[in-house]
């Protein structure tokens, strides 16, 4: 006994020499302290999204999208198939259990030694071995991997970190919805602005027109200054069925991610110069580890990864397995459960380890490090991307606001000066060029105001979502 008992030992020993060690990963660089030195730790990330968006046709829309898109259903069954593989794993830290029945017949030789030995035997006085012998099973069987490494434990939590990353999958899948909702409303919106205006801009064009084909008439223009104004129209008209397209694009991007088919998007037609854009409190760059769902996420990854490494590195120890069985055997059925004779039993236990060819296991183990090193550059760069998508949409808000008001300015002037060009060019002391190029220029920027407001409210949006909020 102490010889199997020594040469077991020796076996084991062999076994778990030079296991490869795990790559420890290097350590994550700080994230920097603050934004721009300021120390507040108030953050809008905390906000609800019901909360920070005050529009009734917008929340209603980010409603429905909630209940009907099919990026975020599909989201929601990767966290049911991660549910699955935890409940995979679970089962293999338990025993096997299952019952087995069978039925056969088997014919030997008579000139073999089976079958010489079969003939002689006999079952009771008189009687021999029936020819052909018929085999009747039924019974229990067990096997049970001991998890003597916790290979079976890891691979599980592995699977249950998962699971939670899948979560926050979804999370960073719903935030980017509601922005890219929001930012679509508020496109459609300064659409319908623009409309308005190039509307109001053909409207005082005709107007133009009419007063050059008067003056041509008491020959003070020429069919020059006529065709000129008439090419204007036609320019702004022409601009007018452009944005009708991009009001019918985006209203089937919007129903797109409400997951229904193309129809009319309910939404507030007031001026967008007069809705104003959210306060943002951006707080500190640590709070993104906790309010971001893809650095949470990331974060999960990397935890799965290391104890996936774990687990590749068990597969070079012995692996102990227990079997055991109890049931009923016999040549006739009407024997079957004759106790004592028909009872079988069995336990076994064994002990398994990888001595000369491990190469696919140190390749798998290999693997599993690269993947854990992958794993923590996602991570870095996930968190990088954060910060610099805050830091950018930041520096966007001031810039926008400043080039607001710079175009608001503008307007202003370029709109009295309409005025005072159509004045100068019935009383001669302006041609025809300078009120087109006024016109046109009052136009491009009034469409440009427009646009810089829903660049203002889209940063808002996005510096919202990018300090991970909308998800809560």
């Amino acid at each position: 006994m102490n010889r199997w008992a020594g040469a077991l030992g020796a076996c084991l020993v062999v076994a778990a020499c030079k296991v490869p060690k795990i790559v420890a990963p290097p350590d994550t660089k700080p994230v920097p302290a603050t934004y721009d030195n300021s120390q507040d730790t108030t953050n809008t990330s905390a906000v609800q999204w019901r909360e920070f968006f005050k529009d009734k046709d917008l929340v209603n829309l980010i409603d429905t999208a909630l209940k009907n898109n099919q990026e975020l259903a599909i989201t929601l069954q990767e966290i049911e198939i991660a549910r699955n593989d935890i409940r995979s794993r679970q089962a293999l830290l338990l025993p096997s259990v299952g019952v087995r029945a069978g039925a056969g017949v088997e014919k030997v030789g008579r000139y073999t030694s089976q079958g010489a030995g079969d003939a002689s035997t006999e079952i009771e006085p008189g009687k021999e071995m029936p020819d052909p012998l018929g085999d009747f099973t039924i019974g229990a069987y067990a096997n049970w991997e001991v998890d003597i490494w916790n290979k079976l434990h890891n691979s599980k939590k592995a699977a249950v970190t998962r699971f939670l990353a899948t979560v926050e999958g979804r999370n960073f899948v719903l935030t980017n919805l509601i922005a890219e909702i929001a930012n679509s409303y508020y496109e459609l919106i300064a659409f319908d602005n623009q409309l308005v205006i190039v509307r109001q801009n053909i409207d005082l064009q005709k107007n133009a027109l009419e007063i050059v084909k008067v003056q041509k008439e008491a020959s003070r223009v020429t069919e020059l200054a006529v065709k000129k104004f008439e090419a204007e129209v036609l320019k702004s008209r022409s601009l007018e069925y452009d944005i009708l397209q991009n009001i019918k694009e985006t209203e089937n991007r919007i129903n797109f991610l409400l997951g229904r088919y193309p129809q009319e998007i309910p939404r507030n037609k007031e001026n967008i110069l007069t809705i104003m854009p959210a306060m943002i409190s951006t707080g500190i760059p640590s709070q993104l580890l906790a309010n971001r769902p893809d650095i949470k996420q990331a974060e999960l990854e990397l935890t799965a990864a290391k104890l996936d490494v774990k687990v590749a590195r068990a597969e070079f120890y012995p692996s102990l397995g227990i079997s055991a069985g109890v049931g009923f055997q016999a040549f006739k059925p009407s024997y079957l459960f004759k106790l004592p004779e028909s009872l079988l039993y069995s336990a076994a236990a064994d002990l398994a380890a990888p001595l000369i060819n491990k190469n696919a296991i140190r390749a798998e183990f290999n693997s599993a490090n690269a993947r854990q090193l992958q794993a923590l550059y996602n991570y870095e760069r996930t968190i990088l991307n954060a910060f610099l998508e805050v830091s950018t949409q930041m520096s966007n808000i001031n810039n926008l606001k400043k080039s607001y008001e710079l175009k608001s300015q503008q307007v202003d002037a370029l709109t009295k000066s309409i005025d005072i060009s159509n004045d100068l060019f019935k009383s001669a002391r302006a041609d025809y060029l300078e009120v087109l190029m006024t016109q046109r220029d009052a136009l491009d920027s009034k469409l440009e105001l427009v646009e810089t407001q829903k660049e203002q409210l889209n940063a808002v949006v996005n510096i919202y979502r990018n300090l991970g909020g909308g998800w809560k």
